[in-house]
């Protein structure tokens, strides 16, 4: 990092948070009971990626609107052993009878969000899978169980997450096991602190203990699945879930300043995050002045170019005309950057057709061993579709409402193709004295199309303004929305809104913005730092 963050420090109030520093393991995710969860594994001499799973696993219980058993997977790790970055893509794919032709002749103009309509394949279980047979020392029957305890006995739910359970009980109310497994008797949401119990999710996953993930890619949780979607109008069979893989795949970076930036090709939108870094590499964010009106203009400007390529290009990457290193090539980001205009905002560079709604979970974690993480588990919308098989437990995604309806997109709705993602885990690598690559930093920012410009803003905050980890994570945020919209996080002053207005930026009502939820895992010369951010829930635990 750079020498000590010159802007004003953060509070020691009781408010505040300190980076937390550890010998041995870490992990940092959005509600305290899955870091306590992953911590017991870390203890018990389980690895990082034993703790993801049993965390993400949690979270399925404890923060329900936002992923689990129902969604999809991705994953970045550093295998200690092997000495390298790993990739995961656990993404379903749609029906093998969800067409464009058959949504247009039901009168859709675009797919729903809602409903089984917008059902595909969850991938999430076999993600898993995949991790701990691959890479972890634990069985998913182990990594099951803390979260089987706990859905049988119960829990208080914490006060975030409480009041964005509150905002969905009228959607909730559309769909019978939405109701019956998230509404205290089918009529309101579980209040903060209140005891939530959820049985079905406890047979569930105790079902995928005794029988593996098979159960439910071809066995009988698939296929009371594929009857309820079915049912109420989806696409899926059971051959889709029997034919459904997971894909370990090679992240793809960007350098900047000695450190290097990972995230994973399409059909995620990483790779506008690496797009934003490469263009506003050459300015002196420095001298700008953290959250001044220049920086943020120059950044929220890159972010309209970065994501109207990710619109244009990006979508199932076999399906895709140009290549994603393509977007990040030397001769393709000096012609973008010269779309930057330094004094003015621009409306023409819109993010297009993306869905930018995304209600995710992202935690890291880290072991003595060296193993470090980046997880992201999601069910995209709140609820995902708000459709919950009855007596699973668990709500399904709507992840088919990321295609488009549009021809000859990269992301043009098919069966059997991958739509776009917003999810996207981040890593950093730097190099050390003998030249080689070697693992700092795991990290996300959760929140749709917050992920790629809250990737870059944490990771300036870092490199550029030489803040501690949680520093840069507490830092207040840009999102840009659309156009000329922007919404600033509370702290950034008047004057600075006021001189974003002077160069045509349309200042939104941050209140209801979601500025996204972080959580990081730094390696140190001896131990490990973690962060978790005041936005959500959670905390970051250590050992």
């Amino acid at each position: 990092m750079t020498d000590t963050y010159a802007g004003e420090r953060r509070s020691t109030t009781l408010a505040g948070r300190s980076t937390v520093y550890a010998p041995n393991g870490v992990i940092a995710t959005s509600q305290p009971l899955a870091s306590a969860a992953g911590l017991a594994i870390l203890q018990q001499g389980g690895n990082a990626i034993d703790a993801a799973v049993t965390a993400a696993a949690v979270l399925n219980l404890v923060e329900p609107h936002m992923t689990g058993v129902g969604g999809d997977l991705f994953a970045i790790l550093w295998s200690e052993k092997e000495r390298k970055l790993i990739g995961l893509n656990a993404s379903g794919r749609a029906g093998s009878l969800m067409t464009r032709e058959e949504m247009l002749r039901r009168g859709h103009e675009s797919v729903p969000i809602l409903g089984a309509e917008s059902i595909t394949v969850p991938g999430a279980l076999s993600g898993w899978a995949a991790l701990l047979e691959r890479y972890g020392t634990i069985n998913l029957a182990t990594a099951l169980k803390p979260a089987i305890r706990l859905a049988g006995d119960g829990f208080p739910v914490s006060p975030i997450i409480a009041g964005q359970w509150a905002a969905e009980v009228e959607t909730l109310k559309r769909d019978e096991g939405a109701s019956d497994t998230y509404l205290v008797d089918g009529a309101r949401s579980p209040r903060e602190g209140e005891w939530f119990r959820n049985p079905d999710l406890a047979q569930t996953m105790q079902l995928i203990a005794d029988h593996g993930p098979e159960v439910l890619y071809g066995g009988k949780l698939g296929e009371r699945i594929v009857n309820r979607v079915r049912a109420l109008g989806g696409f899926l069979t059971l051959d889709d879930f029997r034919n459904h893989r997971t894909n370990w795949i090679e992240p793809m970076s960007v350098p900047f300043r000695g450190y290097r930036l990972w995230e994973l090709p399409p059909n995620g939108q990483g790779v506008a995050a690496l797009e934003m870094l490469r263009i506003v590499e050459p300015y002196d964010f420095r001298a700008m002045g953290h959250n001044s009106a220049s920086y943020l203009h120059h950044l929220i400007e890159a972010k309209k170019i970065a994501f109207a390529d990710l619109a244009r290009y990006v979508g199932d990457p076999d399906h895709m005309q140009i290549s994603s290193q393509d977007l990040v090539s030397n001769t393709f980001i000096n012609s973008r950057r010269m779309k930057l205009d330094p004094a003015h905002a621009s409306e023409h560079q819109d993010p297009g057709e993306i869905v930018t709604g995304s209600e995710t979970v992202y935690l890291s974690a880290a072991d003595k061993h060296g193993n470090m993480i980046s997880f992201i588990n999601s069910v995209y919308w709140y609820f995902g579709s708000g459709v919950v098989v009855p007596g699973t437990g668990f709500a399904l995604q709507n992840r088919g409402s990321g295609f488009t309806l549009k021809e000859g997109r990269a992301n043009t709705l098919e069966p059997g193709k991958r739509p776009f993602h917003t999810i996207i885990p981040a890593f950093v690598t730097r190099t050390n004295a003998d030249g080689l690559e070697e693992p700092w930093l795991s990290f996300g920012v959760m929140g749709g199309s917050m992920q790629p410009q809250g990737h870059v803003q944490l990771l300036l905050n870092l490199l550029v303004f030489g803040m501690d980890l949680q520093e840069a994570i507490d830092a207040p945020r840009f999102r840009h929305l659309n156009g000329a919209n922007v919404a600033l996080e509370t702290p950034i002053t008047d004057e600075v809104r006021a001189a974003l207005k002077v160069m045509g930026h349309s200042i939104a009502d941050e209140r209801v913005v979601d500025f996204g939820g972080a959580q990081a895992v730094m390696k140190l010369a001896r131990g490990w730092a973690a962060g978790s951010d005041p936005r959500k829930d959670g905390m970051a635990a250590a050992h």
